[in-house]
């Protein structure tokens, strides 16, 4: 084999090895881009339903108040000493994150609104100056409200098929981040699992508030 032919040899060598590699890397790359920063766990055509509570100022909410926005979701009481102080804590923080951005909005819902009424929400909300366009403190029927966080963000802490509605108690930890779209999303660590977001957990309300920006962005 004469030398220029060996030459030949050695650069279409070369090519087909520099093809592969870019051939590899386009492909990750591709795949990187199709693949979601925040991991959508809603069900195919399952979206946040219709709802209808009142707020911190007695005003109707229904779901007109989050659709087209980054919505985030909790339950919790106003009586409560143990996670809930922490929770609303950290919800403070994402507030103060996005305050005054009209794509964000927060829905805090109680669990137990024979206790928690109009007025004892807008004394709770004053503690973090509230504004219910944008932080809503929701009372209503009980039922409602219990429903809404089953089938709407998927918190439940019991089988709601144990317990009658007087008996039934919700009291979770969770924050649900909820998509422009009605989707239920969540967090994808370092290793690509999917985490929800503690609310009594500072790392997991920090990823969450950088979550929030990239829905703001989709």
């Amino acid at each position: 084999m004469s030398r220029s032919q060996k030459a030949s040899l050695f650069v279409a060598i070369f090519l087909i090895i520099l093809g592969t590699i870019f051939s590899f890397v386009y492909y990750k790359f591709s795949q990187n881009i199709k693949k979601p920063k925040v991991a959508v766990v809603s069900q195919p055509g399952q979206l946040v339903r219709p709802f209808k509570f009142v707020n911190q100022d007695g005003d109707t909410v229904t779901k007109e108040f989050m659709e087209g926005k980054v919505a985030i979701v909790e339950y919790f009481f106003t009586t409560c000493k143990g996670i809930c102080p922490i929770m609303n804590e950290n919800m403070a923080r994402v507030y103060d994150a996005y305050k005054n951005a009209d794509d964000v909005v927060i829905l805090s819902h109680t669990v137990d609104p024979m206790r928690d009424s109009v007025a004892a929400m807008k004394v709770y909300s004053q503690r973090y100056n509230a504004d219910p366009k944008q932080w809503a403190f929701l009372t209503g029927d009980k039922k409602q409200l219990y429903d809404q966080a089953r089938y709407s963000y998927l918190i439940s802490a019991d089988d709601s098929t144990v317990v009658g509605i007087d008996e039934d108690f919700i009291h979770s930890n969770l924050f649900v981040l909820v998509d422009k779209q009605g989707q239920l999303r969540m967090h994808i660590n370092e290793l690509g699992n999917v985490e929800a977001y503690d609310g009594t957990n500072k790392e997991s309300v920090d990823n969450l508030i950088k979550d929030i920006q990239v829905l703001r962005t989709e």
